[in-house]
């Protein structure tokens, strides 16, 4: 009688192995999951132009920038650090306080106040060389956002000026989006009554000519180990 039931629940358990067995057959086996996308973390250093002088934070270059690169189905953050009336060597000052450990990329933008001001082209770029290489040390990628010269300021400044962002994007290998105020520089439409900083239209004609650029970056970016990660 035991050996009856014994033999019984052994063909029960056997039956349903079978039926297992064939429905994996039929199904195949249960796909994997499709690993989450890594979230790229950049950080936009730069001036007012980046901060987003006398602008609501939301509507600041980083925060715009960022919804439009999501919208384009990017999973990515743009941090601010802009400071108004920032200069290249101001930026330098405060680069690793600035740029966290984990930032997969930078977006560098400075260089107008310097203008601005009339500084020596060679002391900008000076900076500029400095910030990028001192990145490159810590395997942060940067991509170049470059400034123009006011043509008031006379030909020899504005050739030495606007030469410093296609040379230094050159020697580094760098990605460059030529002019940051591409579109909107002398407009009053896309300006504030001071007719130098962009308001709520400038930012968003800044970011649609700059984001076909950051895309390029971000390409460059995709699969990169993470800063301070195990390879």
């Amino acid at each position: 009688m035991v050996g009856r039931m014994l033999q019984r629940h052994d063909g029960r358990r056997a039956a349903l192995i079978l039926v297992l067995f064939a429905a994996l057959l039929m199904h195949g086996t249960p796909a994997r999951a499709a690993p989450a996308e890594r979230v790229l973390n950049l950080v936009a250093l730069g001036d007012s132009l980046t901060a987003g002088y006398r602008l609501p934070a939301d509507a600041a270059f980083p925060a715009v920038l960022e919804r439009a690169l999501k919208a384009k189905g990017h999973a990515v953050t743009v941090a601010n650090a802009g400071v108004s009336g920032d200069t290249t060597t101001g930026g330098l000052d405060r680069l690793d306080w600035s740029v966290p450990d984990g930032t997969d990329g930078v977006i560098l933008e400075l260089g107008a106040n310097d203008m601005l001001r009339g500084t020596d082209p060679a002391v900008t770029k000076k900076a500029l060389d400095t910030i990028v290489a001192r990145l490159k040390a810590r395997g942060i990628p940067v991509l170049m956002a470059g400034m123009r010269a006011s043509l008031n300021l006379g030909p020899d400044f504005v050739s030495r000026f606007d030469a410093i962002y296609p040379s230094l994007s050159e020697q580094y290998g760098l990605v460059l989006y030529p002019f940051f105020l591409e579109g909107i520089a002398g407009d009053r439409a896309f300006n504030l009554d001071d007719g130098l900083h962009p308001n709520l239209k400038g930012v968003e004609t800044i970011v649609a000519g700059i984001l076909p650029t950051v895309e390029t970056f971000l390409s460059r970016l995709q699969g990169a180990p993470r800063y301070g990660s195990i390879p």
